[in-house]
Formats: structure tokens, C-alpha cells, sequence
């Protein structure tokens, strides 16, 4: 026993008879899970062993009502879990200030005392969906990094305290349907690196404050439905290289100052229905690799300072259905690896430019229903590997450059019914495996020359 260092009594009723001699032989345990387990269990265990090499405890969804008395002699522990403890009353009451610990507990509210945890580094309250605000107590908290209070759909607001939680890195209101605003207090949070709002569907704005988040790092307001536009502040996170405003359903525009942000690397729409167009100084994002526009079905057109995107390697614009054209400065994304523009139905041609795109890799045109022909220069597409042209209905016929695809590996064009033919010259494209012609329905015979493909 005296080598244990962990011990699962999950949704054990009775303790088995080989802990039940007091004997005090788990010197070593640092790992104990009683989730599930009868309160008995829980309060002979611990009363009767000395667990001080203690460091994780899970008491998920125990019924009991308070905690062993002598937990609080166990000031190396680091993680408590209290999940669904739902008859627990006072478990602040036996903490010294000395504990730091992951506390995870589903409650109404908490205690005053809450704030004599001055030791905590964590502190976990996802899923409390009863818990509607918190103690402004929470400012004595001066050791807290991570706060995690996703899930907390009743929570309506925090208290202008929080701002006083200086060494705080990570801040979860993910799921805090509730949520209305954020308090200006929160700008003073100078150690916050990540702020994940997904999912406040009532949050309606953000404070000018936001912009003093010197070390912002990731920014998630992925479905806040609420939400119409930005602050001018936002421009301010010289840190952010992560901002998430995909499933935005309300959000019209977009500040000029969002070209600021020389650090971003990654810009999720996705779902921005609203969104007709892009600001001008987003071309000045010399750091964006991932710009994300898929189905922004009011986006008419892209802006020619997108050409500036000396670090741009992926854009998605799938389901852009109001999408005409690609301005001609796209050509001059020479790091571009992937240009996703499946179903862009009203799409007609693609600019001559595109052939200068000397590193894209993956061009997918699935759905472009509207696409009549394809530029000769996409010959000179020398890394292209997958070309997708499925659905091009009103595509009539492939240019003859297309031989010079060295690097492609997979050709589709299945259900391009005005396609007739395949120009005899596909033959030498030596590295193809792979090419689709189902539903080819006007395809009368192939080209003798398929049979050079020697790896197909």
C-alpha cells in the first residue's frame, strides 16, 4: 500500500475491508477519485488515513453536505473537484489561506469568504448554471491565472472588482448566455492573454477598455449574436493573433483600426451574414496567415489592399454567394496555399493574376456553378496538388496549360456538364493519381494520351 499513488473508489457504496484498518499506509497517494461515491466513503477514508502528499481529490457528484474536517490540513493540495456537488453548504468555511486549489462547484452563489483563498491559482466553475453572480470579494484573489466560468447561464454581470485581478491570464465566459456587458474594469486585467466569449448571445457590446489588454493574445466572440460592431479600441491589441467572430449573425461592420492589429495571424467570419464588406486597412495585416470568410453571404466584394497580405496563407470564402470577382491584387499573395471558393455561385472568371500564386497548393471551385472558363496562367500553378472544379456546370473546356500542373495530384470535375472533352495534352500531367469524371455526361471518348498517366 505504502507505493499507491492513486486510488479510483468511483461510485463505491461500501469501502472495500483492506482500507478500513486505520492503519495509515498511503503516505505516497497523490491521486485520489471518490466521484460518485457515498458520503461515507468520503468521510471515512479521508478522516481515517494521513493523505498529506495530497496533490488531486475528485469529489464529483458526491451528495455530501460538507467537507472532511481535516482537508484543511492538506495544504499541498492543488486540484478539488466539486462538480454537481449539489447539497454541499459552506465549503469555504475550512480553507486556510494557504490552499491553492482548482475548485469546481456547482452552486447559487458564493460566499464572502470566497475571498480568503488568496493562494488560488485556479479556479473552475463551469457548468454552474445557477450561479448568477460573483462576490466582489473576488479581488482578493491576487495569486488567480486562469478563471473559467463557462456554462454559467445565469451569471448576468461581474463585478467592477475583477479588474483588480492583476496576475489573471485566461478569463472562460464561454456559454454565459446571460451576459449583457463586461465592465470597464476589465481593461485594467494587464496579464490577460486569453478572453473567450463564444456564445453570449445577449453580450451587445464591448467597452472601450478592451483595447488596454496589452497582453491579449486571443479574442473568441465566436456566436455572439448581439453583437453589431467592434470598438475603435479594439485597433490597440498589439498582442492579438487570434480574433474569432465567426456565427456573428448581427455584426454589420467593422472599425478601420482592425488593421492595427500587427500581430494577428488568424481572422475568423465564418457566418457573418451581415457583413458586406472588409475595411480597406485590412491589407495592412503584414502577420494574418488564416483569413476565414465562409459563408459571409452579404460580402459583394474583396477590397485590392487584400494583395497586401504578404503572410496570408489560407482565405476561405465558401458560400460567399454574392461573390462576382477576385480583385486582381490577389495575385500578389505569393505565400496563398489554399483559396477555397466553393460554391460562389455567382462567381463568372478568375482574374488572369491568379497564375502568380506560386505556392498555392489547394484551389477548390466546388459549386461555382457560374464559371465559364479558366484563365491560361493557371498553368503556372507549379505547387498546385488539388484542383477542384466539381460542379462547374458552365465550364466548357480546360486550358491546354493545364500539363504544366507538374505537382497535381487530384483533378475533379465530376458534374461539369458542359465540359465535352479533356485536352489531349493531360497526359503529361506525370504526378496525377487521381482524377474524377463521374457524372461527365457529355464526355464522348478520352484522349489517347491518359494512357502516359503512370501513377493514376
Amino acid at each position: 500500500m505504502e507505493n499507491l499513488e492513486g486510488i479510483s473508489l468511483k461510485k463505491c457504496e461500501v469501502l472495500p475491508s483492506f482500507f478500513q484498518n486505520g492503519s495509515k499506509e498511503f503516505g505516497n497517494l497523490r491521486l485520489l477519485d471518490l466521484t460518485n461515491a457515498s458520503p461515507n466513503i468520503v468521510e471515512n477514508f479521508i478522516q481515517g488515513q494521513e493523505l498529506n502528499n495530497l496533490r488531486w481529490l475528485c469529489l464529483r457528484e458526491c451528495t455530501i453536505q460538507k467537507l472532511p474536517n481535516n482537508l484543511v490540513n492538506y495544504c499541498d493540495l492543488r486540484v478539488l473537484h466539486l462538480t454537481k456537488c449539489n447539497h454541499l453548504q459552506n465549503f469555504l468555511d475550512i480553507f486556510n489561506h494557504g490552499l491553492n486549489t482548482s475548485i469546481c462547484v456547482d452552486m447559487k452563489e458564493l460566499s464572502t469568504s470566497f475571498g480568503k483563498l488568496n493562494a488560488l491559482s485556479e479556479l473552475n466553475l463551469s457548468g454552474c448554471s445557477n450561479l448568477e453572480e460573483l462576490p466582489t470579494s473576488i479581488d482578493q484573489l491576487i495569486a488567480l491565472q486562469e478563471l473559467n466560468l463557462s456554462g454559467c447561464s445565469s451569471l448576468q454581470k461581474l463585478p467592477t472588482s475583477i479588474g483588480q485581478l492583476i496576475t489573471l491570464q485566461e478569463l472562460n465566459l464561454s456559454g454565459c448566455s446571460s451576459l449583457q456587458k463586461l465592465p470597464a474594469s476589465i481593461g485594467k486585467l494587464n496579464a490577460l492573454q486569453n478572453l473567450r466569449l463564444s456564445n453570449c448571445s445577449r453580450l451587445q457590446e464591448l467597452p472601450t477598455s478592451i483595447g488596454q489588454l496589452n497582453a491579449l493574445q486571443n479574442l473568441d466572440l465566436s456566436s455572439c449574436w448581439g453583437l453589431q460592431d467592434l470598438p475603435t479600441s479594439i485597433g490597440q491589441l498589439n498582442a492579438l493573433q487570434n480574433l474569432h467572430l465567426n456565427d456573428c449573425l448581427g455584426l454589420q461592420k467593422l472599425p478601420t483600426s482592425i488593421g492595427q492589429l500587427s500581430a494577428l495571424q488568424k481572422l475568423d467570419f465564418r457566418k457573418c451574414w451581415r457583413l458586406q464588406e472588409l475595411p480597406t486597412s485590412i491589407g495592412q495585416l503584414n502577420a494574418l496567415q488564416n483569413l476565414h470568410l465562409n459563408d459571409c453571404s452579404g460580402l459583394q466584394e474583396l477590397h485590392t489592399s487584400i494583395g497586401h497580405l504578404n503572410a496570408l496563407r489560407n482565405i476561405d470564402l465558401i458560400y460567399c454567394s454574392r461573390l462576382q470577382e477576385l480583385p486582381t491584387s490577389i495575385g500578389q499573395l505569393s505565400t496563398l496555399e489554399i483559396l477555397d471558393l466553393l460554391f460562389c455561385w455567382r462567381l463568372q472568371k478568375l482574374p488572369t493574376s491568379i497564375g502568380q500564386l506560386s505556392a498555392l497548393q489547394k484551389h477548390d471551385l466546388f459549386g461555382c456553378s457560374n464559371l465559364q472558363e479558366l484563365p491560361a496562367s493557371i498553368g503556372h500553378l507549379s505547387a498546385l496538388q488539388n484542383l477542384d472544379l466539381a460542379g462547374c456546370s458552365r465550364l466548357q473546356e480546360l486550358p491546354t496549360s493545364i500539363n504544366q500542373l507538374s505537382a497535381l495530384q487530384n483533378l475533379y470535375l465530376s458534374r461539369c456538364l458542359s465540359l465535352q472533352e479533356l485536352p489531349t495534352c493531360i497526359g503529361q500531367l506525370n504526378a496525377l493519381p487521381n482524377i474524377d469524371l463521374s457524372s461527365f455526361s457529355k464526355l464522348k471518348e478520352l484522349p489517347t494520351s491518359i494512357g502516359q498517366l503512370n501513377v493514376l
